[in-house]
């Protein structure tokens, strides 16, 4: 007889997203507003943003399993625990933990099989380019103010797509606070790609370009600055492959156009 928990509330959108591909939505009872629901699944409360979450609600849900991600869900967490709640808290940076992740969930609602077929497509998905042409160099930027360099598995994505990460001696901090960095830094690696991705908000690519002396980057000369949506590229789950796709199409162009 299964023990698989029976109503789960997902606070973290990558954990709905992986229950709802393995066959286990039926056990989900409220997710965050950051997960966009499938069309064809039946719709869960939303009860919770990033940072916040409405506890009443949740607690109303007599969820035997809360599902959070992150050091900045960790006060969620507290709080949850406090009023008695089961916590799942994860706070997964690199590609390894990523997958380590996945495997656990599909474990604690008894869907290993499932769990393991996707995860077969996530690794095929995020196979590294095979490509001898020269490395452009390429920011990713998570925020604007300050400036946060791009988080462990998005460094290796852009390695893996073929790029160079300018601040990949970063990619090892854990914390946003620890991947700040400054304008001088930025200017100073001349990145040839800016993608840029700011935790649910719209970048803006002309605020970009309008920075003091960002005009002289090669990305600013050429027109390579590219948004990438944050759910697929800062939520760390199944729809990372999406993102991979966008980074590794916007680099393997660019190699072509300079490739003589």
């Amino acid at each position: 007889m299964s023990c698989a928990p029976k109503r789960i509330v997902c606070l973290s959108a990558e954990a709905a997203d992986w229950l709802w591909r393995i066959g286990a939505w039926e056990s989900v009872v409220g997710v965050t507003a950051y997960f966009t629901q499938p069309a064809n699944a039946s719709p869960k409360p939303r009860v919770s943003g990033f940072s916040t979450a409405r506890l009443d609600d949740i607690t109303t849900l007599h969820p035997d399993l809360v599902i959070t991600f992150s050091d900045v869900q960790a006060p969620l967490s507290a709080e949850l625990i406090k009023r008695g709640l089961a916590v799942l808290a994860t706070n997964q940076r690199t590609l390894d933990e990523i997958e380590a992740t996945l495997r656990l969930l599909g474990r604690v609602v008894d869907r290993q099989a499932e769990s393991e077929r996707l995860l077969d497509e996530f690794r095929e998905r995020l196979a590294p380019v095979n490509s001898s042409a020269a490395r452009p160099r390429v920011y990713f930027e998570e925020w604007n103010n300050p400036f946060i360099s791009g988080i462990a598995w998005v460094s290796e994505f852009i390695e893996r797509a073929g790029g160079e990460d300018i601040f990949a001696e970063l990619k090892g901090k854990r914390a946003a606070a620890e991947r700040v960095v400054t304008s001088e830094q930025i200017c100073g690696a001349n990145p040839e790609i800016i993608f840029a991705s700011w935790c649910g908000k719209p970048v803006e690519a002309p605020a970009i370009k309008a920075r003091p002396g960002w005009s002289k980057l090669a990305a600013v000369r050429t027109g390579q600055i590219y948004e990438i949506p944050s759910d697929e590229i800062l939520q760390p789950g199944f729809c990372l492959v999406n993102g991979y796709e966008r980074i590794k199409s916007v680099i393997r162009e660019r190699v072509a156009a300079f490739s003589f």
